[in-house]
């Protein structure tokens, strides 16, 4: 979903789990589905952790514990490996994250939550183990994303740290923009160096 990011102050949702890929994001079964509907992909993440073989909800999973909720995802290292599908991204803005928050993800799907309005922002193994500690001892903690200053704050120590992030991927959020709304909103200058370059 476009939408502007500027700063985020939220609580988090805490997945302490290593190498999830794609397949655990979204199983491939649903790639067969022929809508880009946010919210029948956000109903289906993490469809085989989050419900059981009858369909329901897994309770011992972590998004159907109403103590855990927010517009940030804090994940464990190596999010989103595995296969490139787009859907993955999809699932996760469809479910309402804004932020998920990781200490390394596959580039493919950090491009593509980048791609989806979801920011991808990396921290060190150190502040993602505080992150959890944090959560772990009160959920309902908050974490402060500025994505104009690009740096993330544990509100519970008041530790920060600066995350990178593509300066156009960051213009883009900033103003909620996609690849196509940014070519649209420079179109007079295209035009206009066409005519000059004729």
């Amino acid at each position: 979903m476009k939408q502007k990011f500027n700063i985020i102050k939220s609580t988090c949702v805490p997945l302490p789990l290593e190498n999830v890929d794609t397949d655990q994001i979204i199983p491939a079964r649903f790639l067969k589905a022929t809508t880009k509907d946010e919210k029948f992909y956000g109903d289906n993440l993490f469809c085989d952790w989050r419900f059981n073989a009858d369909g329901t909800p897994n309770k011992d999973f972590v998004l159907n514990n109403p103590v855990y909720g927010g517009d940030i995802l804090v994940a464990g290292k190596n999010f989103g490996s595995g296969s490139s599908r787009e859907h993955a991204a999809w699932a996760i803005a469809g479910y309402g994250f804004k932020v998920v928050i990781s200490s390394f993800f596959a580039d493919i799907h950090k491009n593509n939550e980048l791609n989806n309005f979801v920011l991808p922002v990396v921290v060190s193994e150190q502040f993602l183990a505080e992150l959890f500690d944090s959560i772990a001892k009160d959920p309902k903690m908050e974490v402060t994303v500025d994505v104009p200053a690009q740096t993330v704050t544990n509100n519970a120590t008041g530790r920060s740290e600066h995350f990178a992030i593509n300066g156009y991927k960051k213009y883009c959020l900033m103003n909620a923009l996609d690849d196509i709304d940014f070519l649209l909103q420079s179109k007079d200058k295209i035009e206009a160096w066409e005519k000059a370059n004729a």
